[in-house]
């Protein structure tokens, strides 16, 4: 888009949240009154998707309420729950055994009996699945990216990561040391030339190197295999983020550590439940009881929070049985015709999707104007889908970010289609017209 068209648009269809990110005056309280009025001028025009709520679950059909309270319901491809396990009755029951057996509270942290007996099955479970010697479970997959780094990174030491890293990796490697380097996004060179400058001048102090199994707004993965050789190399530790590729991916639901034959073979392996998994929490997968051990005490996010809920850890604990089962992977059958007939039905109506066929189906809008304007369509065509803008994604590259379940019907894959069309092709005009007065001057 022109300067003079971007200076043509109102203001609810321009900024983003890199101009509230630094705000400054002396009132900590009151410096942040700008930001509120230009999401409260978005959310009063239905440009403000965010905050959403409902009443009804992660179900494929949902009703949802915005942040104003305004109710309606849609074909749902905004939530993440990958294998559609958070209604299953196995899960709803395990649910239950674990209220009648321990209550709904886990009342202290995992260092001071927090845990029962569904969190130390659970450890086992994936430290078995994924060939790992030991296991340490934390109250949410946040916790778990920045404690691990917390845990193991000191102030002398460096992190070298993806630049597309999750946000809890990148607070986690800030929060450790000053010493963190980005490189180019999947770009092993780029990771190289780190690894060598920085082994130049320290061979003493340890390096950290951070990816991700599968990056959530690209729908991409990096060559893992080639990442631990490099590591290996330079006597660094590797760390792989598998939030949203394991379970629902893979023949054996091992995701891409698993389809790329490295299973037991990464040094450490962070991962969430809450977009397979059917409840909150997260993992770190280690090569050794010490390592485990000395995250369990001096990994600040999981030492000085609360463990995970009876009820969390026994629904984990299921999850993981069903993805280990032929159930399992019937289910990821499902959801990868699923993935493969919207990224098809998406490409035959002109719409650019991102990355590799994964449960997160990533739809170019480009510009945050018209973003915006298709966010505000699509409610009333009938589809819950999330709208992706900065910090998120770079600025100008907003996108949606349909999340696909294995429950999802032919008919609601072929419903989203319709209405992601649709809403493009309605804010084509809605953007052509407010434009209009600028186009004539410049014609």
């Amino acid at each position: 888009m022109l300067k003079s068209e971007l200076a043509a648009l109102p203001e609810t269809l321009k900024g983003s949240l890199r101009e509230y990110r630094v705000v400054e005056g002396a009132d900590l309280l009151a410096r942040v009154d700008g930001f509120y009025k230009w999401q409260d001028a978005r959310r009063r025009e239905g440009y403000w998707p965010y905050g959403r709520s409902t009443d009804t679950g992660p179900r494929a059909v949902c009703d949802v309420a915005d942040d104003a309270g305004l109710a309606s319901e849609g074909v749902n491809f905004g939530s993440q729950d990958y294998l559609g396990l958070s209604g299953h009755p196995a899960i709803r029951e395990a649910a239950h055994a674990a209220i009648d057996r321990y209550g709904v509270h886990s009342a202290g942290s995992a260092a001071f009996m927090g845990n029962t007996g569904h969190s130390i099955a659970l450890e086992k479970k994936i430290s078995e699945f994924l060939g790992m010697e030991r296991v340490v479970l934390y109250p949410t997959g946040y916790a778990a990216g920045a404690g691990v780094i917390k845990g193991l990174v000191r102030s002398g030491d460096y992190v070298v990561m993806d630049a597309l890293a999750h946000a809890c990796l990148q607070d986690g490697a800030a929060s450790a040391t000053k010493n963190v380097y980005l490189f180019r996004h999947l770009e092993i060179e780029s990771a190289r030339r780190w690894l060598a400058q920085i082994r130049a001048k320290d061979t003493t102090n340890g390096i950290l190197v951070v990816t991700e199994g599968l990056f959530s707004m690209d729908s991409d993965t990096p060559d893992i295999m080639a990442m631990q050789d490099l590591c290996h190399e330079f006597n660094a530790t590797l760390m792989v983020d598998v939030a949203h590729d394991l379970g629902c991916l893979g023949e054996d639901g091992r995701g891409h550590i698993g389809m790329q034959k490295m299973l037991g073979k990464v040094d450490i392996v962070m991962g969430s439940f809450s977009k397979t998994f059917a409840s909150n929490g997260g993992f770190v997968a280690c090569p050794s009881r010490s390592v485990q051990q000395y995250l369990r005490y001096f990994s600040t996010p999981g030492t000085f929070s609360n463990a995970l809920s009876p009820i969390q850890a026994a629904v984990a604990l299921k999850a993981f049985e069903i993805v280990d089962s032929a159930e399992g992977r019937k289910l990821r059958q499902s959801l990868m015709a699923n993935i493969l007939a919207l990224r098809s039905g998406l490409k035959k109506r002109g719409l650019e999707v991102y990355g590799d066929p994964s449960a997160i189906v990533a739809v170019k809008m480009g510009t945050e104007a018209t973003a915006r304007l298709v966010s505000r369509q699509l409610i009333d065509l009938g589809l819950v889908a999330n709208m992706v803008e900065y910090p998120a994604v770079p600025k100008g590259a907003a996108r949606f970010r349909l999340q696909v379940m294995a429950n999802h019907t032919n008919l609601q894959i072929q419903a989203a289609i319709a209405c992601m069309k649709a809403g493009h092709e309605i804010a084509a005009l809605e953007l052509e017209e407010i434009l209009q007065p600028e186009m004539r001057a410049v014609a």
